[in-house]
C-alpha cells in the first residue's frame, strides 16, 4: 500500500459481523491495520450506513482500500459504487479477487458472509491485499470509470 493510511477500513451490516471478525483477525495478524467502523452486533442495522462511511473513506482518499461485507454483498456493492473513485468489487472466487485488483485496481472488497465461507473468503482477501495493479493499458479505463463519475455526479 502506497498512502500515509495503509490501513483497510472494514464495515459490515448484521449479517457479516462474524466474517468480519475473521477477516479483521487476519488483517492484523499480517501486519495490517485496521479501522472497524462495525457494526458490531447482530441488531439488525441499514448496510448502506456502512456503505457510506467506508466508501466515503476510499472515495476521499483517506483510505487506500477498504472491505465491505453483508449478506451477499450486492447491496454493499451496489452502495459503494456510487462514490466518486470508488471501485468496488463484488468478488466470490479468488481468481476474481486477483482480476479486480490486476485489471480494475479494485480499491473495495466487497464479500457475501451468507455465500462465502470463512475459508474462501480468507483466501479471497489475501488474494485481494497482495495482488497489485498492473496498470498499462487498464490505467486507460480506469480513467474511463473516473470521468463516468464526475459526469454522473
Amino acid at each position: 500500500m502506497t498512502t500515509k493510511n495503509a490501513a483497510v477500513i472494514l464495515g459490515c451490516d448484521h449479517a457479516a459481523v462474524q466474517l468480519k471478525e475473521e477477516i479483521k483477525s487476519w488483517l492484523l495478524e499480517n501486519g495490517i491495520p485496521v479501522e472497524d467502523v462495525g457494526t458490531h452486533g447482530n441488531g439488525s442495522v441499514d448496510y448502506p450506513d456502512f456503505a457510506v462511511t467506508v466508501a466515503g473513506k476510499v472515495s476521499s482518499g483517506e483510505f487506500e482500500r477498504g472491505i465491505l461485507l453483508c449478506g451477499t454483498g450486492i447491496g454493499m456493492s451496489m452502495a459503494a459504487n456510487r462514490f466518486e473513485n470508488v471501485r468496488a468489487a463484488l468478488c466470490s472466487d479468488v481468481f476474481c479477487a486477483a482480476m479486480s485488483r490486476k485489471h480494475n485496481d479494485a480499491n473495495i472488497l466487497v464479500l457475501g458472509a451468507r455465500v462465502t465461507g470463512t475459508g474462501l473468503a480468507l483466501e479471497i482477501v489475501k488474494t485481494w491485499i497482495e495482488t497489485p495493479f498492473e496498470g498499462g493499458r487498464h490505467q486507460a479505463r480506469i480513467d474511463k470509470f473516473n470521468l463516468l463519475g464526475k459526469k454522473c455526479s
